[in-house]
């Protein structure tokens, strides 16, 4: 059976290759998104592209004709891909982006030979000049470590420097699978800071890894691909932290869909309903859009407090097999700005559950925001992004100012949150008919968790010791650890608390074999009868 749908993908992607449609397959969207309300959607958070310099006398096809030049970063004679953007200490910014001459002999197709170039801007969207090429290499990603120095990843290595103008040496990123199967190959990483300075990356395949120091070696602790379960070819996630939860979209590059994905440890995700964005995102203030053919790469610039202020994306104008020497087509690197949401959190003392009455919103004031007079109270739900997302949810009773910020009483009826809520979301308008959203901060809510993340057991003498470590930013509670075999439990044994970083050595005694470890298995860490987590091992 594994086979026939190796053959069925390999010959529909054959029989693709020969038409013009060669990148585009039409996924069917789930019915129940037609009744998805404004704001429901992450791509109903892009915003109007700030007014350039519009040519019509560009490269192109003629959807992208006429568009601002000076939108992130463009030149007739080099293709641009991927990329993303630092601060400085000056307010100066700094794109990471590479690229490859436009009249190169394969067209397009000539990205393996990618060179990274640094550029900048006075202007988060651009336009973007070229001051250096730092070296070869494709689908860069930049980012800070904790010591101030800056990494530029880029597939099979990294560049790094102690500034943002380099200079840079070239190293190499260690791995350790722990274990675990690398899912599709560790290719177009991308990375998220965690609280303690170390970070998080997800590979293409959609594994979860850790570094202690955001350099090596980043160890996998996911057992599986943390993507949606839908059908889809996926690629370029890209990963975040703001100050409440971790973000990630994938795009899956031959449906032309994205998918939004938020999670309050970086290992459990959940996804919201909706396209995360599609090829009809960028347009000007006046309503005209630049539909590029494909948006890819997709990368974020975060505010002080995490949020994403721009996403920056490669887009192409036509299929890329169709992007010629010397031709009229090319790609580059484009900016949009977008809504940033509020800032907002739960007062409660108390879990919510379904005899809570009422829910106290906070929701903070900013610079241009006045939660007291801006807000049209009556559109406001708020409670799981299940409900709140199809203009269910809790209504407003009350409100009470409180200095510059507002207190909102919601009636808790209806709210949709369970147990499992980490980050209520908050949607509705200002009077202007801006859209507003938000996702709460829960004061019950532990979200340093710790992750608890097995090594495949061993058999020695009869015995079977099992290596557990903690990646989470807090010490675990000690717990029962269950071991189970092709569905089989085997033993159980008790794990004591275990420190950020630390491990610990459990023996599981009885009637072993080697024989006794061959198969699917399972570790369940319990506390009395219920199951904190788990890992796969196959």
């Amino acid at each position: 059976m594994r086979f026939i749908k190796i053959a069925l993908c390999l010959f529909t992607f054959l029989l693709g290759l020969g038409s013009a449609n060669a990148q585009i397959t039409e996924r069917e969207r789930p019915v129940e998104w037609n009744n998805l309300i404004l704001g429901g959607r992450y791509m109903d958070r892009f915003l109007p592209m700030p007014d350039g310099e519009l040519k019509v006398n560009v490269w192109g096809a003629k959807d992208v004709i006429p568009r601002f030049i000076d939108n992130g970063i463009e030149d007739p004679k080099i293709s641009f891909w991927g990329g993303n953007i630092l601060k400085d200490e000056n307010g100066l910014y700094h794109l990471y982006v590479c690229g490859w001459p436009e009249d190169s002999p394969k067209g397009h197709m000539f990205w393996p030979n990618s060179t990274v170039y640094h550029t900048t801007s006075e202007s988060l969207h651009g336009p973007y000049k070229i001051v250096e090429e730092i070296g070869k290499g494709h689908n860069p990603e930049a980012f800070l470590l904790a010591d101030g120095r800056v990494v530029i990843y880029v597939i099979d290595g990294y560049y790094i420097s102690d500034s943002m103008n380099g200079p840079w040496s070239y190293n190499h990123f260690e791995f350790d699978s722990r274990n675990r199967r690398i899912i599709e190959g560790l290719s177009n990483l991308t990375f998220a800071s965690r609280e303690d300075g170390s970070k998080l990356m997800v590979c293409r395949g959609g594994g979860v890894w850790i570094s202690k120091d955001g350099i090596s070696p980043y160890r996998q602790i996911s057992d599986q691909r943390v993507y949606p379960d839908v059908d889809g070819r996926f690629e370029d996630p890209v990963v975040w932290r703001d100050e409440l939860q971790y973000h990630l979209i994938v795009n899956d590059w031959l449906g032309r869909i994205a998918y939004y994905q938020r999670s309050k440890d970086g290992i459990n995700w959940i996804t919201e309903d909706g396209e995360a964005y599609t090829p009809d995102i960028s347009r000007h203030k006046d309503g005209k859009q630049e539909k590029w053919f494909k948006y890819e790469r997709a990368k974020v610039y975060q505010d002080e407090y995490g949020r994403v202020e721009q996403m920056n994306f490669a887009v192409i104008d036509t299929i890329k097999w169709n992007d010629l020497p010397n031709d009229n087509h090319s790609s580059k690197n484009i900016c949009i700005p977008m809504n940033k949401g509020l800032r907002i959190s739960v007062l409660n003392k108390g879990k919510i559950t379904d005899y809570t009455q009422q829910i106290a919103l906070l929701v903070k004031a900013e610079e241009g925001f006045n939660p007291q007079t801006d807000l049209d109270l009556g559109s406001l739900r708020f409670g799981s992004h299940r409900k709140v997302n199809y203009g269910y949810g809790s209504r407003v009773i009350s409100v009470h100012p409180q200095k510059r910020d507002l207190i909102i009483m919601f009636d808790a009826h209806g709210c949709g949150i369970t147990e499992e809520e980490f980050a209520p979301k908050l949607i509705g308008k200002k009077k202007s008919g801006e859209m507003i959203y938000g996702y709460a901060k829960l004061p019950y809510v532990d979200y340093t968790p710790a992750i608890l993340s097995a090594l495949r057991p061993q058999f020695k003498n009869g015995y079977i010791t099992l290596k557990v470590e903690n990646f989470g930013l807090s010490t675990s509670k000690s717990c029962d650890v269950i071991l189970v075999v092709n569905g089989q439990p085997l033993g159980k044994a008790k794990l004591s608390a275990i420190k950020p970083y630390g491990e610990k050595i459990v023996i599981f005694k009885g009637s072993f074999t080697e024989e006794s470890l061959k198969g699917k298995i399972e570790i369940l860490y319990q506390k009395g009868d219920k199951t904190i987590s788990k890992n796969t091992l196959r």
